[in-house]
């Protein structure tokens, strides 16, 4: 029972070292599909929640990927997607990208000329309908540890609202919903902030009053590494098509609610993607496939080429 019982903790602490962002060599010319779809068994104990941040992957991402999964109560034995497979969102690929209905943050570091590019990739929240994240380009202005957090007036009438009166300052320490680091944007008003939380369980929700909230291991790893001035893009791409290779990829997700994406979720759209994303190749759309695709949103990307007979490779499985 004892060596079980190391095992297990041995098990445990290796995800824990291992619940940090995925790191991808970038693809090269027009490639811009990463990373592969993996999967797991649930233990006992586990929900997707724990599974997800595990693997790096918050719980909107975790749950689209795995329907008709109870997300609290898995089940010992249950195979779990991992949708670790991504496209990268369309434009320069540098500094920080933060792609809204995607729940997630990609950082591109600089690079020396004789080294191989990458990126990072970590789960996020986003504001919530009625706080959104506003789009467009800014950029890092300060970086603080052990944050004070300065409630806005507004969030503070919210709290009083509601019976949970706040201070005018927030210290330090486990009741700050800032975490251990802050990365402040250099949107007007100055309210916006990349930060961790107390709360990580929320972690993959449209939940926030606007910022960009990490896991507490992910704003500490990412944070040493981000200097002031470092360019941040804001993105909503609920929809994007991608390439590796001859394979052409597409990835839906769920519009968030409350934003113009959610208006013009349709698959109308997709075909102009689709058909914009091929116009220079002749491939022929499996479009069944970009059909159920576009219906389950389920975040992986997905092939939806079709390929002639002719072309399959039968692979013998006999020794």
């Amino acid at each position: 029972m004892k060596i079980r019982s190391l095992i297990r903790a041995a098990l445990l602490l290796a995800a824990t070292t291992n619940a940090f962002a995925a790191t991808y060599t970038l693809p090269v010319g027009k490639d811009t599909v990463i990373g592969e779809v993996q999967k797991v068994v649930a233990a006992h104990e586990d929900t997707l929640l724990d599974i997800g941040r595990r693997y790096g992957v918050g719980y909107e991402e975790i749950v689209a990927a795995n329907p008709g999964v109870n997300a609290w109560v898995p089940g010992a034995g249950t195979e779990v997607v991992i949708p670790s497979r991504y496209i990268l969102p369309d434009g320069p690929r540098e500094g920080i990208v933060v792609s809204l209905s995607e729940h997630r943050l990609f950082y591109f570091p600089p690079h020396k000329a004789d080294e191989a590019a990458v990126v990072r990739t970590y789960p996020i929240s986003v504001g919530r309908m009625d706080w959104h994240t506003p789009l467009g380009l800014t950029r890092i202005v300060n970086k603080r540890e052990k944050p004070i957090w300065y409630p806005p007036e507004s969030v503070r009438k919210e709290h009083a609202a509601d019976g949970r009166p706040l201070p005018k300052a927030v210290p330090p320490g486990p009741d700050n919903p800032l975490g251990e680091y802050a990365m402040r944007l250099g949107i007007p008003g100055g309210a916006y902030l990349i930060h961790g939380t107390n709360r990580p369980s929320g972690v993959g929700m449209q939940v926030t009053h606007g910022c960009v909230r990490m896991f507490p291991e992910d704003i500490k790893e990412l944070y040493p590494m981000v200097p002031v001035n470092t360019p941040v893009r804001l993105v909503d791409q609920p929809y994007k098509m991608g390439w590796r290779g001859d394979e052409l990829f597409m990835e839906v997700h769920t519009p968030l609610e409350g934003t113009d994406s959610a208006e013009a979720h349709s698959l109308t759209n997709i075909t102009k993607l689709l058909v914009g994303a091929t116009q220079d190749r002749s491939v022929v759309i499996d479009w069944a496939k970009a059909e159920r695709t576009f219906e389950s949103a389920s975040g992986i990307p997905e092939p939806v080429m079709l390929h002639p007979a002719s072309t399959v490779q039968v692979i013998d499985g006999g020794n």
